[in-house]
């Protein structure tokens, strides 16, 4: 039985590479049967069919899948965000880490257009940069032609699949264009009416960059919280779950509980309060999800 990694979905076409072969199959009726839809990095086994066509015929168990890219098998995010047009927004920033940490994705903080951000905004995009990196994430300065961007990726992409995500216009293909130029991928204009960009890229696909793999993957804005319970939120939070440690109560959840480390920690300055406050927001988001049956 022939095996590869799913490279590419299409119009109901599945592009396995297999070696050096890209192989186009289709998915068997069995798995729509089961309920099972084949996705972006999947290991796969497929029979052949004609010179260059299959049919996928078992899929490996994932280690990880995401729903918003529809992809699986991931090691780490690249999280594209522009400090300006769009602006930074550190709400949809920690949205985005919590439900990657929830999937136990590594994160990658990658920061577009610094070369456009006014000087009057400078000192607090350089505090934002230092909180995130006090929390122990790595964040990644770069702008659109930046020639040093592949010696600040490379080290970081080597061996590992890799999602490339972010809100709509912040320069996700900009970048890719950048790391690899041979792609030309188009890129979108920043509607001023909406203040957000145009979807560009309109399907899934591992690209090959750096001794990695990429996914370039359509523009969305957010990720929601329906697989987080409110007491694994903590734990989607670095700093706060660090500082959990040293509540009285087990599964205290920061809100009226006596004797809380992180309310201690927000009062004596040592968190900040965004990130309280952005917790307490996705709290109770879970709190009033309908129940799930």
């Amino acid at each position: 039985m022939a095996t590869g990694q799913i490279r590419k979905a299409l119009s109901g076409f599945y592009y396995v590479q297999d070696g050096e072969q890209l192989i186009q199959t289709r998915g068997r009726g069995v798995f729509r049967k089961r309920g099972i839809t084949p996705l972006v990095g999947d290991f796969v086994e497929y029979e052949v069919e004609g010179n260059n066509d299959g049919t996928l015929t078992k899929i490996a168990e994932r280690k990880n899948e995401l729903v918003r890219p529809p992809i699986a098998n991931i090691d780490q995010a690249i999280l594209v965000f522009s400090v300006v047009e769009p602006d930074f927004n550190t709400i949809l920033l920690d949205r985005f880490l919590v439900v990657l940490e929830s999937f136990h994705i590594q994160p990658l903080i990658c920061l577009t257009k610094m070369d456009l951000l006014p000087a009057e905004k400078r000192e607090d995009m350089a505090r934002y940069i230092a909180d995130y990196e006090g929390i122990g994430y790595t964040v990644i300065e770069t702008f659109k032609d930046d020639a040093s961007i592949l010696g600040k990726l490379t080290p970081l992409l080597a061996g590992k699949t890799s999602v490339l995500a972010g809100q709509s216009g912040v320069g996700k293909s900009t970048l890719l264009n950048t790391l690899m130029p041979q792609l030309n991928l188009k890129t979108g204009v920043i509607s001023d009416a909406l203040g957000r960009g145009k979807h560009t890229t309109r399907h899934v696909e591992l690209i090959e960059v750096a001794g990695g793999l990429i996914a370039d993957t359509p523009g969305f804005s957010s990720f929601d919280f329906d697989t987080i319970e409110k007491e694994e939120l903590t734990y989607c939070f670095p700093d706060l779950a660090r500082l959990s440690e040293n509540c009285k109560f087990r599964g205290c959840l920061h809100v009226k509980e006596p004797k809380c480390a992180v309310k201690a920690a927000l009062e004596a300055g040592d968190l900040q309060q965004y990130r309280y406050d952005h917790y307490l927001q996705f709290l109770q988001e879970i709190t009033d999800r309908k129940p799930r049956y």
